[in-house]
C-alpha cells in the first residue's frame, strides 16, 4: 500500500490586494454551505450587499497581519506541511478550500504517483461544522471523484473525524502555550470561531436534539436520551468546543473563575451563538481583569482571525474597556507537539 496524505485549512487571498481579497471573499461567500441560503439570494446579498464594502474592509485588515513571506496561514501551514512530511515518511501535500494552493492541486499532486492507492485526509479543524470541517470534505470527496473518474483509477480515501477531544490534541495546546501560564495573569478566554444557531439544527442528524433545550450539550438522564445525545453531538459544533474546553481546563487544573468561553466573527444578522468574544472581553475588563489570556483551540495555526481581530481589534476593546494588558497565545502553528502528533495520525 501506498498511502498520501493531505492537509486541509480554510485558506487565504494571494495578496491583501482589494482584488485578491474580493475574489476571495467570493469564493468563500459563494460556498452554499458558508452562506446557506438559495443561489440566487446568496449571490445578491455577497454581490451587492457584502463585497463592494467588506472587500475593503477586509484587504486592510490583511494588510495589517501580512509579512514579507506572504500570508502567515499559508507560510505556517507549508511549514508545517513540510515538518510532518519529514517525520511521517509519506508524501504530504497541502491544500486550501479556498484559494491558493488548491484541494484540486494537491490532489493532483499526490496522484502524481502512480502507486499511490490511499490519501489520508486531515482537515486542520477540531471540530465539526458545516462551514469548514463538513465543506472541506466534501471538496475533497469531489474533486477526488472528478481526478479518478478522469484517469480511470481508484484510492481509497480516509478522513480523519473531528479531533476536538483526543487527549494528544489537547496535550500539544496545554505543551505549545505552557511558557506563557509561567507569567501573572488574571484570566483565560478561549474564544471559537462563531456560527449561526441554524447551521447547528441543520448538522444535526436527529433533527430534534440540538438547541431543543438550554441543557442539550449536558449529558441526559435517560438511556433514550443518551442515544440522542450521543448522535447528535458527532457534527454538533457548540458541543464540541464545550469538550474542549472542559478537556483544556482540566489539564490546566483552572478553577472556574479562572476562565470563560466566547464565540468570534459573528456576520450578518441571524443568531449566532454566544456568548460573543468581543462583548466578553469588554466584560472582563470591566469587571477588573487587568491581565488576560487569548486562547483559540479552533484554529490550529494563526490566521486572521487570531492575529487581526484578537491580536489588534481584541486588544484595542481591552485596554478601552479599562484593561492593561492582552496576550493572544500562539494556536498550534508548527509546535514540535503538535508535529509529532500530526506525524503520529499520518501512520
Amino acid at each position: 500500500m501506498s498511502r498520501g496524505v493531505l492537509l486541509v485549512n480554510l485558506g487565504s487571498p494571494d495578496s491583501p490586494s482589494i482584488a485578491d481579497v474580493r475574489r476571495y471573499l467570493h469564493q468563500f461567500l459563494m460556498d452554499s454551505r458558508v452562506l446557506d441560503v438559495p443561489y440566487l439570494l446568496r449571490k445578491f446579498i455577497v454581490c451587492c450587499r457584502v463585497l463592494p464594502k467588506r472587500s475593503k474592509q477586509t484587504a486592510h485588515a490583511y494588510q495589517q497581519i501580512w509579512t514579507e513571506e506572504g500570508s502567515p496561514l499559508l507560510v505556517i501551514s507549508e511549514r508545517v506541511r513540510r515538518f510532518v512530511q519529514k517525520r511521517a515518511k509519506f508524501p504530504v501535500a497541502l491544500g486550501m478550500r479556498y484559494g491558493n494552493p488548491s484541494i484540486r492541486g494537491a490532489l493532483k499532486e499526490l496522484l502524481s504517483d502512480p502507486e499511490l492507492d490511499e490519501i489520508l485526509l486531515i482537515p486542520q479543524y477540531p471540530h465539526y461544522a458545516m462551514a469548514s470541517y463538513e465543506t472541506a470534505v466534501v471538496e475533497v470527496q469531489k474533486e477526488l471523484r472528478s481526478l479518478q473518474k478522469k484517469e480511470a483509477r481508484h484510492v481509497t480515501l480516509k478522513i480523519i473525524p473531528p479531533f476536538f477531544e483526543r487527549r494528544d490534541y489537547l496535550k500539544a495546546i496545554v505543551e505549545s502555550i505552557k511558557p506563557f501560564l509561567t507569567k501573572d495573569f488574571d484570566h483565560l478566554l478561549l474564544t471559537y470561531h462563531g456560527v449561526p444557531l441554524r447551521h447547528l439544527r441543520k448538522t444535526d442528524p436527529t433533527g430534534k436534539y440540538c438547541l431543543a433545550s438550554e441543557a442539550c450539550c449536558a449529558p441526559p438522564q435517560t438511556t433514550g436520551g443518551a442515544v440522542l445525545f450521543q448522535v447528535a453531538h458527532e457534527t454538533c459544533y457548540r458541543a464540541q468546543t464545550k469538550r474542549t474546553t472542559e478537556g483544556l481546563v482540566d489539564l490546566l487544573s483552572l478553577s472556574p473563575e479562572k476562565y470563560s468561553m466566547a464565540y468570534q466573527s459573528r456576520f450578518g444578522k441571524d443568531e449566532w451563538l454566544t456568548p460573543f468574544t468581543e462583548e466578553t472581553i469588554r466584560s472582563l475588563a470591566k469587571r477588573g481583569v487587568k491581565k488576560l489570556l487569548v486562547l483559540s483551540p479552533g484554529f490550529t495555526v494563526d490566521c486572521l482571525e487570531t492575529l487581526e481581530e484578537i491580536g489588534m481589534r481584541g486588544r484595542d476593546v481591552f485596554r478601552e474597556a479599562g484593561g492593561e494588558e492582552l496576550t493572544l497565545l500562539p494556536c498550534l502553528n508548527d509546535h514540535p507537539a503538535w508535529i509529532e502528533t500530526l506525524a503520529a495520525w499520518c501512520k
